[in-house]
């Protein structure tokens, strides 16, 4: 969705910039979580 490695997101969640829980030992995502991160790391050029 993002089109990003796996390690980019886990240092995305790791620094506070994506809220994630964790499940075992993986980390889940809200969809609404990663829509927001997208608007917020996107400006208008011009």
């Amino acid at each position: 969705m993002m089109r990003v490695s796996k390690m980019t997101v886990y240092r995305l969640v790791h620094g506070g910039d994506l809220p994630a829980v964790r499940v075992g030992r993986s980390f889940r995502v809200l969809e609404e979580d990663v829509d927001e991160y997208l608007r917020k790391s996107f400006y208008s050029a011009g």
